[in-house]
């Protein structure tokens, strides 16, 4: 794109990460630094659990060759249904190739990447999304061991062939976290834990107090801008959906860019909501390299930017973990020893 015009991130020093060498160095940044994976995900799951403490230490299954019988069996039966597709795809690509069919025939949509997880898509007018969603969820409880997916997600879709496109309405049944994590901590503490966007279906719910819609990410901006605003004490944790899911997984550099730049917006108008005594974190939860050969995530470091009183435009180098444990010490000033993760501030 010819360099990242991003004034109100660049000026918080995400040019002072290394890896970006390419960007000018803010000459007053906040606490900045790369964050790296303790356990072996690259997905949303993984990221989320890690930025909270919670490291698996073997990934759940994938399926580059698709699921077997005893998964789409279990499938058929749940649903009553033929399945289509039934290999790594892309969401798009999948609706794009078996709509058509899928709309004649009524059979699901059932996909994998080389992440784990299993998708099934169907249009609205062949099944309504609340039956969708209830399938998935009887899914997610039915899996056996040997099968558990990271997660399970719906996908509704409308239109007709040649124009489909998916709705807002996707939805995500992961499993829950095997181990505590900083929300809990924070949560038993008395401090409300807030979770925007997919937060709240990537830990099953747990730890989690409020909910907030974020189908979009104009939609995560505004539900974080209110919380900012409004909310006297706790912590809220938002996921930005578009930047992967549209825009990462579909190699759109231009779109990603742009979206960037919204994101980048959003966060001037927040630094000036800012009071003291709060803590704002920027990072993220996996990499989704648009210039990749392949459509899917890709293990990254994640970049740190950290604004509170105090921070000294300091480095800080260390475990996705620590975003947790300094939200902790921040919020509560204390530590959990029993999870990984240091404080940075």
């Amino acid at each position: 794109m010819g360099g990242l015009r991003l004034p109100t991130l660049l000026a918080l020093g995400l040019g002072c990460v290394d890896g970006l060498s390419n960007l000018p160095a803010a000459p007053d940044p906040v606490l900045h630094g790369r964050l790296h994976a303790l356990g072996p995900g690259k997905d949303s799951t993984a990221g989320h659990w890690e930025l909270m403490g919670v490291v698996v230490d073997s990934p759940p299954p994938t399926y580059p060759d698709g699921f077997p019988p005893e998964v789409l069996d279990l499938v058929t039966a749940l649903a009553g249904r033929p399945i289509l597709c039934n290999r790594p795809c892309n969401g798009v690509e999948a609706i794009e190739r078996y709509g058509a069919e899928h709309l004649a025939g009524g059979g699901l949509i059932l996909y994998t990447s080389q992440d784990s997880v299993l998708q099934i898509a169907a249009h609205t007018a062949v099944l309504d999304p609340d039956a969708l969603y209830e399938l998935c969820r009887r899914l997610r409880r039915g899996l056996p061991p040997e099968h558990a997916v990271g997660r399970v997600i719906a996908r509704p879709f409308e239109g007709r062939d040649g124009a489909f496109r998916r709705t807002d309405g996707r939805r995500d049944y992961a499993l829950p976290p095997p181990r505590r994590s900083y929300l809990e901590e924070v949560r038993d503490a008395g401090l409300a834990v807030h979770a925007v966007g997919k937060v709240a279906q990537l830990f099953d719910g747990v730890g989690i107090d409020v909910k907030h819609p974020g189908p979009t990410n104009a939609t995560a901006l505004a539900a974080t801008t209110e919380l900012i605003e409004g909310l006297d004490a706790g912590l809220a944790f938002t996921n930005l959906i578009d930047t992967d899911q549209v825009y990462g997984h579909r190699h759109d550099a231009e779109g990603f860019h742009a979206a960037l730049a919204r994101i980048d917006a959003a966060v001037a108008g927040w630094l000036s909501l800012l009071r003291e005594g709060d803590l704002l974190v920027l990072t993220a939860d996996h990499g989704c390299d648009v210039t990749a050969r392949h459509t899917d995530h890709t293990r990254e470091h994640v970049p740190l930017l950290a604004v509170f009183s105090g921070h000294g435009g300091r480095r800080h180098d260390g475990p996705m973990a620590d975003v947790g444990a300094s939200a902790l010490d921040w919020l509560c000033g204390r530590r959990a020893p029993g999870l990984p993760g240091s404080s940075f501030v």
